[in-house]
């Protein structure tokens, strides 16, 4: 079960990131291309998430050309307690980007992938941070499965 190596979108294209994006995110640089503000703290912690090949790794996402954030699944899906297999998605931009619907379009992309590779998708969230709920509202998270251990609310989106 893989995915694209590249989706894209009506505006964006989702890449997956090679060794040497994660080697410049690790050491705290970055690439050409790259917005000044990109990395981000929470792209830094997805480079510990990243594996050669794996097509469910980390991506960025790119208007034009210029990478604005990230997004991806943290780690291969797995069955979820009905069997159904299932992974967890993150993603964040930056904050010059936030406002212009990327993060709801970079979603729909890859769920639209997960969709056709029979994958239900979940997703963490601060529940103080109404931006990125609205997103998977409208990107169809519509089981609320409690809190993690961490405080944040787990949503899932059950498979069309």
């Amino acid at each position: 079960m893989s995915l694209p190596q590249l989706v894209t979108t009506e505006r964006l294209r989702l890449p997956l990131w090679t060794a040497d994006d994660v080697a410049a995110i690790r050491a705290g640089g970055r690439r050409e291309g790259w917005h000044p503000d990109y990395p981000r703290r929470d792209d830094a912690d997805a480079a510990g998430l990243w594996r050669q090949g794996d097509t469910w790794s980390p991506r960025h996402i790119v208007r034009g050309v210029t990478a604005l954030g990230s997004i991806g699944f943290f780690g291969p899906p797995e069955p979820g307690a009905d069997g159904v297999p299932e992974v967890e998605v993150g993603y964040g931009l930056v904050d010059e980007a936030h406002g212009y619907g990327f993060a709801t379009e970079a979603l729909q992309g890859l769920l639209a992938e997960a969709d056709a590779a029979g994958v239900r998708v979940r997703a963490s969230v601060e529940p103080a941070n109404r931006p990125s709920i609205r997103v998977l509202a409208k990107c169809g998270f519509t089981e609320l499965r409690g809190a993690n251990e961490d405080g944040e609310l787990v949503m899932a989106r059950p498979l069309p």
